[in-house]
């Protein structure tokens, strides 16, 4: 149940700490604003920007209005900023200063009237002091509630430390760890997919399914977050967080029903099934790479050591072949690769089923194969061999074709105007304020999830120090292509 309706007399609040930061400007407003447009916030819900930034209210409110029509452009609709704009407020308080706390219960009133929801979108090195100076001025009280964002540390023991500091001021069920992926529609639809379809559940395993691929690529390089990126690399910032969700996802058993403990329940013994990688298979089973001199989107790059200024280990790209050892999944494996400065900004899921036991059509009868497209564009399709029109002297042929299941042909008209595409924050802003925490990461999946990136980080230190070079541009380091063909498959490019 949630919060809001344990306490119905309570007025609803949205704190977002780190109002004046590029998510907030680029992802979070633009997502309230839209929440407030298509009716799902209360009329009573006030939200509250806090930033150490002292800015008048005017500019703040201009900036707030400049980053929501530069992201909703024409899908904003008349009276919108006006409504929204009226329900913001800006505070300015510094973390350091004692009295934060205290400050801020001087701007919210009467706290025991409130139910409140923080939204943390600062640095994880500021949630201890933050959710310290809340439990101490009594803001953390339930039905009070907090939204921070992966990835949480880079390794189990940093991410215990943070986990713990948030845990002294909010209880596991009152702590939300947003993973934006899995807000996205596309991720959404996996769960109905997988559970409201007899046709794929049957076929949802090892002796139908001969491998998946799991890709994120981006053709940008690291750009302005190079300090950071240099400390964690492709390994920690997307595999630990974004890939293995995704992973969880395709191989959960099906839940006993839809509330969030039966889900997330499910995903933690995915993690937990992950063969661990050592030193001895490390170089077989995964592959590093760095971005070197080359050109991405159209513009020349001097690579990831030049553009750090020193020599650099931080892997840029990585792939694993991924083993999810139990009864479902023995024998089929999870291929996952993402990377920097590569051809095209593609996420996408492969599932490549087996080829039929016996082919009365010869080579011709390609194996099916099932592709849930994130971005650019989120599409599902699946292929199936179909007979090719028209006759032939060699007896019947067969093609390929593509039954698409795709939500934007399916759902994004609605007369002459395309339906917008949501924000992914925009569903878990909305769940958090409901207090619905499935689409949500809980601590034991974090933790189950360091602890099997960690064991490649040791093989990695071991016995594979040195990320191998690729020109950016390409396709990646020649370590992930043979990755596959050593299994005699190949990448979906």
């Amino acid at each position: 149940m949630s919060p809001s309706k344990l306490s119905p007399a309570r007025q609803p609040v949205f704190v977002l700490v780190g109002g004046t930061g590029d998510l907030a400007l680029r992802m979070l407003w633009p997502s309230l604003a839209m929440l407030d447009q298509d009716g799902f916030l209360s009329d009573d819900l006030r939200v509250v920007s806090v930033a150490r930034e002292a800015v008048a209210k005017t500019e703040f409110l201009g900036r707030v209005q400049g980053a929501i029509e530069k992201r909703i452009n024409k899908d904003l609709e008349d009276g919108t900023l006006d409504r929204f704009l009226k329900r913001v407020s800006h505070v300015a308080l510094d973390a350091s200063d004692p009295e934060w706390g205290n400050k801020l219960k001087a701007e919210l009133g009467d706290i025991d009237t409130l139910d409140i929801v923080y939204f943390l979108s600062v640095s994880p090195t500021l949630f201890k002091p933050i959710c310290e100076h809340l439990e101490t001025a009594g803001l953390s009280r339930a039905p009070n509630r907090v939204i921070i964002e992966k990835p949480l540390g880079r390794d189990l023991a940093s991410s215990k430390v943070i986990n713990d500091s948030v845990a002294h001021a909010f209880e596991e069920t009152r702590t939300f760890r947003i993973d934006h992926y899995l807000g996205k529609e596309t991720v959404q639809n996996l769960l109905a997919l997988r559970f409201a379809n007899t046709v794929f559940e049957p076929l949802w395993n090892a002796q139908s399914i001969d491998h998946v691929q799991v890709t994120v690529s981006e053709t940008v390089g690291t750009g302005d977050r190079l300090g950071y990126y240099d400390d964690y690399g492709a390994l920690r910032d997307m595999v630990q967080n974004h890939l293995l969700q995704l992973v969880c996802l395709l191989a959960m058993e099906p839940p006993s029903n839809f509330n969030s403990d039966a889900l997330r329940d499910e995903k933690v013994k995915v993690l937990r099934s992950l063969k661990p990688i050592t030193a001895d298979v490390v170089k077989e089973v995964t592959a590093r790479g760095q971005y070197g001199a080359g050109f991405a989107e159209g513009h020349q790059v001097a690579g990831y050591e030049a553009e750090k200024g020193s020599p650099s280990n931080t892997e840029t790209y990585v792939a694993i072949k991924a083993e999810v050892a139990n009864w479902r999944w023995s024998g089929t494996p999870f291929y996952l690769r993402t990377g920097k400065a590569l051809p095209s900004r593609t996420t996408e899921i492969v599932i490549q089923f087996r080829a039929v036991p016996h082919s009365i059509f010869g080579a011709a009868a390609q194996p099916n194969r099932l592709v849930i497209r994130l971005q650019p564009d989120e599409d599902i399709k699946l292929t199936v061999m179909n007979k090719a029109p028209g006759l032939s002297a060699d007896g019947m042929q067969l093609q390929p074709l593509d039954l698409s299941l795709s939500l934007t042909n399916a759902f994004d008209s609605n007369g002459d105007k395309p339906s917008r595409r949501r924000i992914a924050y925009e569903r878990l802003i909305l769940d958090a304020l409901n207090g619905n925490n499935a689409a949500f990461v809980r601590r034991d999946e974090v933790e189950a999830a360091w602890t099997w990136i960690d064991g490649i980080s040791a093989a990695w230190a071991e016995a594979y120090p040195k990320p191998q070079l690729y020109p950016a541009g390409s396709n990646g380091p020649i370590s992930a292509h043979m990755l596959l063909e050593r299994d005699k498959r190949v990448w979906n490019d």
